[in-house]
């Protein structure tokens, strides 16, 4: 471990603390909410975020804030007592002088936190509980690591904290049961960390609202009623569907005295108010706040922002001086930036910003220029450059407004490539930018520059330095990370290799760390890796598709396969070439594999992703009967010898081929998957709900189409066997989806078998689980396509 990071450990006391004390947002939160509860401060003291505005409950205000819990010292041995040869390691965050570096391991077989050298194998296991990790967090001080579990493997999270030697271990949010924390950013002096902590919910798997009991409504009966909300009520931008007491489609914002702002919508944008009054009508069974926690506890955790109907909201960056948060918050395929004022909890700038990975942005230093990466107005998302002023808003004498609308500068944008990672250095002086490329991840380094370099004038920061490429040694970059001055941790993945972590000193060649797998390792000896090929077809309405085909090893390329369609998740996920090892189970059994992106898929631009929207998911159903006859008619797939198979919305795009085109299949592996939209509205997690409603469907305004586009009204048609495998603590996807179509096909004399995974939620982690699943996966597919 680093000298540094030794000298700042300590036992709860100032010792380790940087001199200046907490971040200002921190210290002044922090005075406003010594104790903070329903009964702490009368409602006029609180932030406008934190009063409810419902008629029926004055001076509400929100949960009391999380409570830190104290855990015993759970450091493990510096190796697994049950180490896997062919490991995984990602998601790495550096210490403080980059030479640490802490990450998520799975070589004990289940994913947990490391920490080690970036140089040496000398590795340390900090935390040995078999919840799965799923986020790790290096303070910028190195004084704590943060991370996130899933107790249970289940879908409700908890953020932790433990110092670099494995002592101190605490749960900082998300120790309530039913409560859900995740991480945010930390401040730039490392004295506190934003978490996003939901509301605990009213509703369990039957019940849909608080004081009601599950037996008021049949469990495909909407979680939805009520009015509409009053003329001139406002909380987000766009067509938003938000769920809770009442329905209704949220109206248009007006654009604020700084400028306008758009929030894209499912077709087109609407003008944005970020300084709109709070909702008229509050959801009472939900919504997410974000806080500031010392993980010293010597400071009460501080509210930086409450939304009563939230899908997603996370703190990316604080300003060095805590004055501002950049927070990344709505549904997908609708998410924007909002630039927040930590003394009075105003909104300054809002932003579209694209789906995928959600740390958008950050400030410059000076807070003079924030960077974001973003699709606003665009097809692929950009690099963009905003100039604020000293209150955080869009600086207007900076920008030609017929130019640049939404006050913003492209800075680096590359045709038909999205931006897919942004990262900065800890200086905010250069930028790693990873571009998606058809699928694989191309890196650049490039030199930003300040908004204002001490001259008269302001000008827009529509400029960088000539962009550096860095070689990489797989296709995948799945994260980036400033690792002290001047170095750059990489989490890797390729069609050949389990996920690695590699870093780089002063943008020169990558070193892979000692601890992640050797490509060697990916396998066991004698069964390599399939390296996908690409393919482009066709959809009957014109639109183009593609994906990547795996052909089992040995087979002529003149004779037909067997073949699995598999459908992934999202439905914004992306095919990438990268190792799959169900996919390498699959081939290894002689069964070719095509992986396609169907409409809805991320990588091929918003339209695309927009093109399923509500009854677009006809044509998407149509693109996976596309698929399977494009393999057939090119002679790569056997027409008789076709199965259908995918995860969470592919999961329900399987169920739903079985049943839209019964004769093109022969079997279907259906994973975590929706079979009646209405049913999965009514016991899904609340802010799924929110998010899901702009791609799905309103479930009560639209309550005929879901019902239209749900497997279960049309299981009649189920002609062949089906396997369904579930996670037993999947609440994103509850159980009951995959139970009752399983039992409908059993009604009606069909083979259909359900597999419900222990100590599993919506993704399976542990690696008992895994290899079961795909044992089992491959078992069925042998005996319906090889038999």
């Amino acid at each position: 471990m680093a000298a540094d990071a030794r000298n700042h450990v300590t036992d709860g006391d100032r010792d380790g603390r940087p001199a200046n004390g907490p971040a200002p947002a921190l210290r002044r939160a922090d005075a406003r909410l010594a104790t903070f509860g329903a009964d702490a401060l009368p409602a006029d003291a609180l932030p406008a975020d934190t009063r409810s505005t419902d008629g029926d409950a004055p001076g509400a205000v929100c949960e009391a804030a999380p409570a830190m819990v104290l855990l015993p010292e759970a450091a493990g041995p510096r190796e697994a007592v049950s180490r896997l040869r062919a490991h995984g390691c990602w998601y790495p965050s550096g210490g403080a002088d980059g030479a640490e570096v802490a990450f998520i391991c799975d070589r004990g077989g289940v994913p947990q936190l490391w920490a080690g050298p970036v140089n040496s194998a000398d590795v340390r296991l900090l935390d040995s509980s078999p919840d799965p990790v799923t986020e790790v967090s290096w303070s910028p001080d190195g004084r704590w690591i943060a991370y996130t579990t899933a107790p249970g493997g289940g879908e409700h999270s908890r953020v932790l904290c433990v110092r670099p030697d494995g002592t101190g271990r605490r749960v900082l949010a998300g120790a309530d049961p039913g409560s859900t924390a995740y991480l945010g950013c930390w401040s730039h002096d490392g004295s506190c960390l934003a978490v996003t902590v939901t509301a605990p919910s009213a509703r369990g798997p039957g019940d849909v609202a608080r004081g009601r009991a599950p037996t008021d409504r049949g469990p495909a009966d909407s979680p939805l009623d009520g009015a509409l909300p009053p003329a001139g009520w406002a909380d987000r931008g766009g067509h938003a569907t938000l769920l809770g007491a009442s329905s209704y489609d949220a109206a248009t914002w007006n654009g604020p005295a700084t400028g306008t702002a758009t929030a894209t919508g499912t077709a087109s944008s609407r003008p944005a108010d970020v300084t709109a009054p709070p909702a008229a009508t509050v959801r009472p069974d939900g919504g997410l706040s974000v806080y500031l926690i010392d993980p010293d506890g010597l400071a009460s955790p501080a509210l930086l922002t409450t939304e009563t109907h939230a899908a997603t909201l996370r703190a990316c960056d604080l300003s060095r001086d805590g004055s501002l948060v950049l927070l990344r918050r709505g549904p997908r395929g609708r998410r924007e930036a909002v630039v927040r004022r930590t003394d009075d909890a105003s909104a300054t700038f809002a932003l579209p910003v694209a789906d995928g990975d959600p740390w958008i942005g950050r400030f410059s230093p000076d807070a003079r220029t924030l960077w974001l990466r973003s699709n606003a107005d665009r097809e692929y998302a950009a690099l963009l450059a905003v100039v604020l002023d000293a209150q955080g808003r869009p600086d207007a004498a900076s920008y030609d407004p017929l130019e640049a609308p939404h006050h913003t500068s492209v800075v680096a944008e590359r045709e038909g490539c999205d931006l897919e990672l942004l990262a900065m250095a800890h200086d905010g002086r250069t930028a790693a930018l990873a571009w998606n490329t058809r699928g694989a991840s191309e890196l650049q380094l490039v030199e930003t520059f300040p908004a204002f370099w001490g001259v008269p004038t302001r000008q827009a920061p529509d400029t960088t330095g000539p962009a550096r490429p860095i070689p990489l040694p797989h296709e995948v970059v799945t994260r980036v990370t400033a690792a002290g001055a001047g170095r750059l941790l990489l989490a890797l993945s390729g069609s050949q290799r389990r996920p690695g972590v590699w870093w780089a000193h002063e943008g020169v060649s990558l070193l892979r760390t000692p601890w992640s797998s050797k490509d060697e390792d990916a396998v066991p000896p004698g069964r390599p890796p399939v390296r996908p090929v690409p393919l482009r077809l066709t959809a009957r309405d014109g639109l183009p598709l593609s994906g990547w085909y795996y052909r089992a090893p040995g087979r002529p390329p003149s004779v037909p396969a067997p073949c699995v369609i598999h459908l992934h998740g999202g439905p914004e996920e992306q095919e990438r070439p990268i190792f799959h090892p169900l996919y390498h189970e699959l081939t290894g059994r002689g069964l070719d594999v095509f992986a396609p992106d169907v409409r809805g898929s991320s990588g091929h631009g918003r339209s695309f992703v927009d093109a399923d929207l509500g009854a677009g998911r006809f044509a998407a159903l149509d693109d996976v009967a596309d698929c399977a006859a494009h393999v057939a008619t090119t002679g790569l797939a056997d027409p008789t010898r076709l199965a259908v198979m995918g995860r969470s919305y592919g999961g329900y795009l399987t169920f739903a081929s079985l049943v839209w085109h019964p004769e093109l299949f022969r079997t279907g592996v259906a994973v975590c998957g929706m079979s009646d939209f209405l049913t999965f509205f009514a016991a899904t997690e609340p802010w799924l709900a929110e998010s899901a409603a702009h791609k799905y469907g309103h479930p009560d305004r639209d309550r005929e189409l879901l019902r239209s586009l749900s497997p279960m009204a049309r299981v009649d048609a189920l002609r062949v066997p089906v396997l369904a495998v579930h996670g037993e603590h999947d609440t994103n996807v509850p159980p009951e989806e995959s139970r009752q179509f399983v039992r409908a096909a059993r009604e009606r004399g069909l083979a259909a078998e359900l597999l419900t995974l222990r100590d599993e939620g919506h993704d399976f982690l542990r690696a008992d689980n895994r290899r079961l699943f795909r044992r089992a996966a491959g078992d069925w597919m042998e005996r319906h396509l090889l038999l």
